[in-house]
């Protein structure tokens, strides 16, 4: 779950609970809301960076092409239900490639338990692939295509089959 969330409704149960307390309380109140920060604290400090997320949207992972090329493939879940709304992508692209000059490439899946853990897919994760963006100055490339699924009505999406 997210930290931000999880602190968020720790606070939030210890205020409803300060606001139960009677006024004759609140020494008590004010030792459980410091337990609580510093609960809060823990669970902040012992997770992760939050990774980017956007409505509809969020990065599961980054991963890097080869050794120590500096170029790294985002791997991104869509929301269940919102696969067909470009707008989706096309947010989660200008977020994540943003300040990228060079080299961009992100992928998108519907279920996370097909998303690889590497840059090269299996037959079937690659089944289950909704978009793939690619942005290469070098190559020339700036193109991102869909699955058919998702598009369409593009002669040129991906084809799974």
């Amino acid at each position: 779950m997210n930290t931000k969330l999880v602190a968020f409704l720790l606070l939030a149960l210890v205020m409803s609970w300060s606001a139960i307390a009677s006024a004759s309380d609140e020494a008590a109140e004010n030792d459980t809301e410091e337990v609580v920060e510093e609960v809060v604290e823990e669970v902040v400090e012992e997770s992760p960076e939050a990774l980017a997320s956007g409505i509809g949207w969020q990065l599961i992972r980054s991963v890097e092409l080869g050794n120590n090329t500096g170029k790294f493939v985002n791997m991104v879940l869509i929301e269940l239900g919102r696969q067909a709304d470009r707008t989706i992508y096309s947010t989660a692209i200008s977020r994540l490639c943003s300040d990228e000059k060079e080299f961009c490439r992100v992928r998108f899946w519907v279920q996370e338990r097909f998303i690889p853990e590497r840059a090269s897919m299996t037959t079937e994760q690659y089944r289950h692939l909704l978009a793939d963006h690619l942005f290469n100055r070098e190559g020339g490339i700036h193109q991102t295509e869909y699955a058919c699924s998702v598009d369409p009505t593009n002669p040129e999406c991906i084809d799974h089959y």
